[in-house]
């Protein structure tokens, strides 16, 4: 099993949190299963940046990201050199530390 780390985040995990996932799994599904709702509006098919993280450690286990990835990764708000679409972030042997931006760019909201 692999470690991820979740920073702090106001309004999906306020205390942070520490998460177990199974490598081959991406970051968003393990996210989920483990009750932290980031949005993913495109039903994770790599259509839009609402589940954007920031991978503060480990970025280099992860496969580098597609073309496809890379231009809505442009798209992004507070995209940073380690930003990653969660749903295309699949999670390898190496312990992950993980921020979700405060903000995303979401036109109808999930949860609203």
């Amino acid at each position: 099993m692999t470690r991820i780390v979740v920073l702090p985040n106001e309004n999906l995990c306020p205390e942070g949190a520490v998460i177990e996932a199974d490598p081959g799994e991406t970051v968003c599904r393990a996210l989920l299963r483990n009750h932290i709702d980031i949005e993913h509006a495109c039903e994770m098919s790599c259509a839009c940046t609402t589940c954007h993280i920031i991978v503060r450690e480990g970025y280099d286990s992860i496969e580098e990201p597609d073309e496809l990835e890379d231009d809505y990764l442009d798209m992004a708000w507070g995209l940073e050199p380690d930003s990653r679409l969660s749903c295309q972030a699949v999670i390898a042997d190496e312990d992950l530390v993980v921020e979700i931006p405060r903000y995303t760019i979401n036109m109808v909201s999930e949860s609203h």
